[in-house]
């Protein structure tokens, strides 16, 4: 059994301009292997990772506080606390999570740890590859790299 307190660990700090937030990896450091789960607080006004799915990792988010919203495919729904959403490992499963308000949005990420996994960024026209550990975890990877969406290379090639 592992076991671990948030208040324990200390926030990773995220901000690209496009993405901003903070990031407790909780599963990892409790010593999780197949279920990933990670607490995030987006500031007022701040987005976390760019709109993506995965291929093989199943994604679900709990809101613990304030209110946002929720980027999918087709539509933008509103979140608040007490809201569980699932996304399938598949297109379907798209998503971003927005903080549009004045008051920071808090929430658990909860993911299987699948690997190898592609993970698509389809308004980036990119997708990432992750063999030997799945995204979120940090064991050493045979091959990572994110590459373009139209690139095609011959088979004999």
């Amino acid at each position: 059994m592992g076991r671990v307190n948030e208040s324990d660990l200390e926030w990773t700090e995220y901000d690209d301009g496009e993405a901003r937030f903070d990031r407790k990896q909780l599963a990892e450091a409790a010593g999780g292997e197949e279920i990933g789960c990670s607490l995030y607080e987006l500031p007022p006004e701040s987005r976390s990772w760019p709109f993506h799915y995965h291929t093989a990792n199943e994604e679900a988010i709990y809101v613990l506080e304030g209110t946002g919203s929720l980027r999918l495919e087709d539509e933008t729904l509103s979140i608040r606390a007490g809201d569980y959403v699932t996304f399938p490992a598949d297109e379907s499963g798209g998503h971003r999570v927005i903080n549009d308000t004045d008051e920071p949005l808090r929430y658990l990420a909860i993911s299987t740890m699948n690997e190898p996994d592609v993970t698509v960024y389809p308004e980036m026209n990119t997708l990432g590859v992750f063999v030997g550990a799945p995204p979120g975890g940090r064991g050493d990877r045979s091959i990572h790299g994110y590459y373009d969406l139209d690139d095609e290379v011959d088979y004999w090639e």
